[in-house]
């Protein structure tokens, strides 16, 4: 078949990818987008999406077992696990089904299956050749799995949007986003959970406080924290209840359901990279510069196939900017990764942009003040949990610049964008102390800290 030729062609159908697609074919690109599975990647099908509504079934559990506290008499309440699957994925397909439209719309051309090399301008799909000017990579990542016995009886986070009931009993191992949030999903709609940590501590990069203040919030919710664990094997026993044998555990911890949330690997392994000549790093990720050039030139990659911030909003400007830059007549556009404020779901939602303490002590020295505090939200003010709230703010220089800020605690996850516009605009802890506070809100505490 002959070579059909693009201005750009797109492998990987996520977030990113879409993106650029979509942005490039604006302004008259002739684009070509490459997908085998599911459009929207891994946020929309086994991501933030999905992630996100079960987060907020495991908040109402939450709400519910505070309701009597604020005079609610709740004599029976019941969770439907499938009537929530059913209805999520639904909801998963129109987004994937929406996207067709998207493209369709911005006159994007969709070419179904898996891309591989031939040479650095020309890619082969089920047979088909394809040229083109620019392409670009955006393929995501995958869970990783542990290579040791029996490691196959436990699924990823991608199985665990295929679960059809809540477990009784749940193992989960990881110290990262995904293994602290679904933690705390699953405790929340019933599970006995396990969080088995390689370290001393959960969310290693996040600020000291976080950490500490999670840790804490994890076991007074009446999840079990193993630190200085590693799973070393697995067995199914003869009812199906699996046996996870782990280095310095005395007895094999029996339990129902084991994830694994270790780590993602990025999906290089088949596009043939070699042929390109493109560089990879040891571990499969994309090396780029700031303008999202790889090694070889006309050739780009976005998104969690690189080793930058591995978000998907941060995928989505950085193929904004890309297309802006190749075909929009923006020739120094670029995404600047600094200041990218990030949430992790759990529970209660961390929220973070900037520096951590340690991170600023370590750049500036003597030149950083912080400025800290803990208290309860006045939403727990009558409820049987007394979760707190922590902030922090982190200084530097006599003006007093805001290089950090950190949250836990109810509401944190929305508090924090319009902090992290302000923090990336240069505000100082003045700009803070001039703004008039919102009251009675847990954000107020950001502007009125000493």
């Amino acid at each position: 078949m002959a070579e059909q030729h693009y201005d750009l062609i797109v492998i990987g159908g996520g977030s990113g990818g879409l993106s650029v697609a979509e942005r490039a074919a604006r302004y008259g690109a002739r684009c070509a987008l490459i997908e085998a599975g599911r459009l929207g990647g891994t946020c929309v099908n086994v991501g933030c999406v999905p992630k996100k509504i079960m987060w907020y079934a495991a908040h109402l559990a939450h709400a519910l077992d505070d309701a009597a506290g604020y005079g609610f008499r709740l004599d029976y309440f019941g969770f439907d696990w499938r009537k929530l699957q059913v209805a999520r994925d639904a909801f998963v397909h129109n987004i994937n089904e929406w996207y067709l439209s998207y493209l369709a719309d911005a006159g994007v051309e969709l070419i179904r299956g898996f891309g591989r090399f031939v040479d650095a301008h020309e890619l082969e799909v089920n047979g088909n050749r394809y040229t083109a000017d620019h392409i670009v990579i955006a393929t995501g990542g995958r869970p990783q799995v542990p290579k040791l016995p029996g490691a196959e009886f436990g699924v990823t986070s991608d199985g665990f949007f295929e679960l059809q009931s809540c477990p009784p009993r749940a193992a989960i191992v990881g110290s990262g986003y995904i293994a602290v949030e679904l933690a705390g999903m699953l405790h929340a709609l019933g599970s006995e959970v396990t969080l088995l940590v390689r370290k001393d501590q959960v969310l290693r990069p996040f600020d000291a406080l976080l950490r500490e203040q999670l840790m804490e919030r994890l076991q007074e919710d009446g999840v079990t924290v193993l630190t200085r664990t590693q799973v070393r094997a697995v067995a199914r026993l003869a009812n199906g209840t699996l046996s996870l044998h782990c280095e310095g555990q005395t007895s094999p911890l029996p339990v129902n359901t084991l994830i694994w949330a270790i780590g993602r690997a990025p999906n290089t392994d088949a596009l043939n990279l070699a042929a390109a000549g493109v560089t990879m790093n040891p571990n499969g990720s994309i090396p780029t510069d700031p303008f999202q050039n790889t090694s070889i030139p006309g050739v780009y990659a976005i998104g969690d196939v690189t080793e930058r911030l591995h978000l998907t909003p941060v995928a989505i400007a950085a193929g904004r900017r890309l297309a802006d830059r190749l075909f929009g007549g923006q020739p120094e556009r670029c995404l600047s990764y600094e200041n990218i404020a990030t949430v992790v779901f759990s529970h209660p939602p961390i929220g973070a942009v900037g520096l951590t303490e340690e991170e600023a002590r370590n750049q500036f020295g003597s030149a950083v003040k912080v400025y800290q505090t803990q208290f309860r939200p006045m939403y727990h003010a009558f409820t049987t949990r007394q979760p707190q709230t922590a902030m922090k703010l982190v200084c530097v220089g006599p003006e007093e610049k805001i290089v950090g800020c950190h949250l836990i605690g109810e509401g944190a996850d929305e508090i924090l964008q319009g902090f992290a516009v302000a923090i990336r605009m240069g505000a100082a802890k003045r700009d803070f102390d001039d703004t008039v506070a919102i009251h009675p809100t847990s954000a107020e505490e950001l502007v009125t800290m000493r």
